[in-house]
């Protein structure tokens, strides 16, 4: 009796969100990188107006009956309303098997795109780093960049076709490091110029912890940081 009731009223809940909060799209294609965990995903999102999508968003998609997930869009064009996702589905939850379901021509709902507080520095040289669930992010930073060759960056990713890939997308494709050591160590000996340089950390929280301590420990500042998950 308890879980009929508790059904219906969630059942509600779903009614009320769908029919009042939720914004549409429609995917316009999917492309499963091969032999790694991303999957590419093409929207269009005409109740989105992206002539103002000035700093990195992220949207807040629905991916099931009241769960939602946060991805960050790049590649945006604000003319035709379209912009790509990048999803690390190499783990297993909601928001994975959300993203190894679609196809192209579903319909998708997203509650809000909202800043993710963190835009590029104007003159500085942009550093981001990250993880494979931060891709996106990187990729949105660099879009807003300009001109590209003030963005510079390294991802970790424990999976080599991943790294491999990248240089498809990023005008300069980060660099792939295979541990957290060895992407300190890249840190290490790039010798940035601390007065103009904007380091931008995303990704596994614990992560971001990490680096940023291993930023301060060699002696930059200029650091934001903003973790994904836990």
């Amino acid at each position: 009796m308890e879980s009929s009731i508790l059904h219906k009223i969630k059942k509600g809940l779903t009614d009320i969100v769908d029919h009042h909060l939720l914004k549409h799209g429609t995917v316009l294609d999917v492309r499963k990188w091969p032999r790694s965990p991303m999957i590419e995903v093409d929207l269009h999102l005409p109740e989105s107006d992206m002539r103002y999508w000035n700093e990195v968003l992220y949207i807040k998609f629905n991916v099931g009956s009241l769960i939602f997930r946060d991805y960050t869009p790049f590649g945006w064009d604000a003319e035709i309303s379209t912009c790509s996702l990048l999803i690390d589905a190499g783990h297993d939850g909601p928001g994975s098997r959300w993203a190894r379901s679609l196809q192209k021509g579903d319909c998708i709902d997203y509650l809000k795109t909202d800043s993710t507080h963190q835009s590029p520095h104007l003159t500085n040289l942009v550093v981001g780093i990250g993880d494979n669930s931060s891709l996106g992010h990187l990729f949105a930073l660099q879009h807003l960049t300009l001109p590209a060759t003030r963005f510079d960056s390294a991802v970790l990713t424990d999976n080599g076709q991943t790294g491999d890939l990248l240089s498809s997308y990023f005008n300069r494709p980060p660099v792939p490091c295979a541990s957290e050591s060895e992407l300190i160590e890249w840190l290490s000996v790039q010798g940035f110029c601390n007065d103009h340089t904007s380091f931008y950390l995303t990704g596994n929280e614990g992560l971001v912890v990490r680096l940023r301590k291993a930023l301060k420990n060699l002696g930059y500042f200029g650091i934001k940081a903003k973790g994904f998950w836990s």
